[in-house]
């Protein structure tokens, strides 16, 4: 007789394809690893599955991105995009584009226009 599997430590009872009902894209392809995700606190929370909530109560305290959520929720980020997406089209969740930082040409430049400025003074 074979005994039991083990289950082992981080490993998940419940396959990723029934936690997205068995899509593997996400309803939107706005969506990258550092997207800010925020939470609304106007809707309820009743009918959202364990994995939804999760979301919620990890951005419900400030935005955080797409690959934070996944790694907080130990979900490959795949499977978080998709109850990501089910989250925005609910209402649940609003995204906003994450801060851009300066390119290296664009710093160059600003370092010239400073320098320039400087010998005029």
């Amino acid at each position: 007789m074979t005994p039991p599997p083990r289950e082992r430590k981080g490993e998940r009872l419940v396959r990723p394809y029934v936690l997205t009902d068995g899509r593997s894209q996400p309803t939107r392809n706005t969506l990258d690893l550092v997207t800010l995700l925020i939470a609304t606190d106007d809707l309820p929370l009743t009918g959202l599955s364990p994995e939804k909530r999760g979301v919620m109560e990890l951005c419900r305290p400030g935005a955080l991105s797409v690959a934070e959520v996944a790694g907080h929720l130990a979900l490959p980020v795949s499977v978080a995009k998709v109850l990501i997406a089910d989250l925005m089209d609910s209402g649940h969740i609003v995204t906003r584009a994450p801060v851009p930082t300066a390119q290296p040409t664009e710093v160059r430049i600003l370092q010239e226009v400073l320098d320039g400025l400087r010998a005029l003074l």
